[in-house]
């Protein structure tokens, strides 16, 4: 499927980025382009990989000209880069406007100019319902994906989107700061302990994005039936797993933040395909003469799939999920020496 291949990552730095990356070396795969602002980060990177496959692109996607330097000849793009933390997009809404839509809308723009054959779009469970300019923006990123769909012939240029939860282990998340927290003997900042969030790893979340590239249609939102789990839980999972005692202090919501999250409305779920581990979201193909379309009815189903409805992982499982995470492994041989 890939061999031979160029894909371009943009915001490839993060982790997102690294786990494509650590996925695609061990296939076939041509090129790995690695598109992001941060100079150091890449040198990072350089001195992990030692691929000749691997080559790296400084750039903004605030900036087209930084794009298409790096897009040409490149086949697939996965558009990862973002401003994902809340309470920073609460403080700068603009940025997140600058980066998370029209950022998104450069990427496409060069994506079609240049021939790509697909482009697939991360976005996040916080794009619906969103009461924070970080889903907010998010929001807007899925609706001008879309749109640009309808501009290209799929044959030519392929858009579509997937829809995440949060991302174990991620860069920013609460795990590394809650473990980071636990080795430093310091409390616990617990927001709400009843808290729910959708629990998703790297190696799912690059699952979504290759089941999106071998199924999905132009506009297409792909989703997946992620479990979730609630803070407290996260909380004494980690205590277990370290043995640690600390402290716990519950410091309230932060800026934006929901008390549970959703990734499918009652909207999507009604016109949605369910696709077994996933949910597909069709794009409304209508255009604006709703006189000939035929009547869909009103939804009878007031379902929506939210951190609260799905399944509730327990302490066990949670274990079981973290102790597979990279990540975790490493914090705790290095707790144990």
């Amino acid at each position: 499927m890939f061999k031979d291949k160029i894909l371009l990552i943009t915001g490839g730095t993060g982790s997102f980025g690294n786990a494509a990356l650590e996925r695609f070396l061990k296939t076939d795969i041509g090129e790995i382009r690695i598109f992001s602002r941060d100079e150091k980060k890449q040198f990072e990177m350089r001195r992990i990989y030692k691929d000749d496959r691997i080559k790296y692109y400084i750039g903004d996607v605030r900036d087209i000209s930084s794009i298409k330097n790096a897009i040409f000849n490149v086949d697939y793009v996965f558009h990862a880069a973002a401003l994902k933390q809340v309470p920073s997009c609460e403080l700068f809404p603009l940025e997140a406007v600058k980066t998370n839509i029209l950022g998104a809308d450069n990427v496409l723009t060069a994506a079609i100019e240049a021939g790509v054959k697909k482009v697939i779009c991360l976005s996040s469970d916080k794009a619906v319902y969103p009461v924070n300019a970080m889903g907010a923006s998010k929001a807007l990123m899925e609706k001008v994906l879309i749109a640009k769909a309808r501009t290209v012939s799929p044959d030519r240029t392929l858009i579509c989107g997937t829809r995440f939860g949060n991302m174990l282990c991620s860069r920013g998340s609460v795990i590394p700061l809650f473990v980071q927290q636990i080795k430093k003997g310091k409390p616990l900042t617990v927001t709400e302990p009843t808290m729910t969030r959708f629990i998703m790893s790297l190696e799912e979340a690059i699952e979504l994005v290759l089941f999106a590239f071998e199924n999905a249609e132009a506009g297409d939102i792909l989703v997946q039936k992620a479990p979730s789990c609630t803070v407290e839980t996260m909380v004494k999972v980690l205590k277990k797993l370290f043995g640690a005692d600390n402290e716990v202090k519950i410091i309230g919501l932060r800026h934006g933040e929901k008390m549970y999250e959703t990734l499918l409305t009652r909207e999507e779920y009604a016109h949605g395909v369910d696709m077994g581990r996933f949910y597909r979201i069709p794009m409304d193909k209508r255009d604006l003469n709703y006189a000939k379309f035929a009547s869909n009815g009103v939804p009878k189903d007031d379902f929506e799939l939210n951190s609260n409805n799905t399944k509730l992982l327990s302490v066990d499982e949670l274990i079981e999920k973290l102790l597979k995470e990279p990540y975790v492994q490493e914090e705790l041989k290095s707790w144990k020496r």
